[in-house]
């Protein structure tokens, strides 16, 4: 990949544009074992030997994370009403590879939300066609019962505007006032879950997505962490690259 020396460095976090470029007068900077003092100069990331002081850089096209999203924030890259972002949660290392959430989750909404710079993987886990998995956990208001399970089977209609969802699979955990339950819809319809619930005269009061596709939140993470994806995740991811 053809790229400026400076935007392959300092994407990496090693330095910024501004001190890179003073830096480089010491020397700091080798090309294919030559020194380089002209931050501009285009090289190719898949040949050329870049080091920094002394020190090789790889450089990495693609970055994919998973987050355990925490309520109030939004899944977004950035906000005109000064509400926090999911990108806001990044450290500056992950925030140069300007990665932006693969799909949403609603601000009150908690879990697994995948974040990636690669707009082609994230455009197939999204697209219609794929009908790409998605598991949440909910706390409902209402007691659940086995004709929840079958109209949910069926796909249930939206009261507000009539649209009838594709099946989905309802689980009971527990049925009681406050039921417990996870749910896998797959589409991904504004404030999907939630409608189906209403749509069957009952409230979602804590929602928490578990999975997407074949990738499954870390419940190491804590609400607001951030990993970069393993290796055994990306396999998984490969169908969709």
């Amino acid at each position: 990949m053809k790229i400026r020396l400076d935007k392959m460095i300092c994407n990496l976090g090693y330095s910024t544009r501004s001190q890179l470029k003073k830096e480089m007068k010491t020397g700091c900077v080798t090309v294919n074992g030559q020194i380089v003092k002209d931050s501009s100069l285009i090289v190719d990331s898949d040949i050329d030997v870049v080091t920094y002081y002394n020190e090789t850089v790889n450089y990495i096209k693609y970055i994919y994370l998973m987050m355990n999203k925490p309520q109030g924030v939004i899944s977004a890259t950035e906000d005109y009403h000064c509400v926090k972002t999911v990108i806001d949660l990044l450290d500056d290392f992950s925030k140069n590879f300007n990665p932006f959430p693969v799909g949403r989750l609603d601000k009150d909404t908690e879990g697994l939300l995948l974040l990636t710079n690669d707009g082609k993987l994230a455009h197939n886990m999204l697209s219609p066609r794929k009908h790409v998995d998605k598991t949440y956990f909910a706390y409902i208001e209402g007691c659940l019962t086995d004709n929840d399970i079958k109209a949910f089977n069926e796909g249930v209609t939206f009261l507000d505007d009539g649209y009838k969802t594709m099946p989905a699979k309802l689980e009971i955990i527990k049925s009681n006032d406050i039921s417990e339950c996870k749910v896998t819809i797959k589409e991904g319809k504004f404030h999907q879950v939630k409608r189906m619930f209403e749509s069957v005269d009952k409230r979602v009061i804590y929602l928490k997505r578990l999975s997407m596709g074949a990738i499954k939140l870390d419940e190491e993470l804590s609400l607001g962490e951030y990993r970069e994806l393993n290796d055994e995740e990306m396999l998984l991811l490969k169908e969709y690259m």
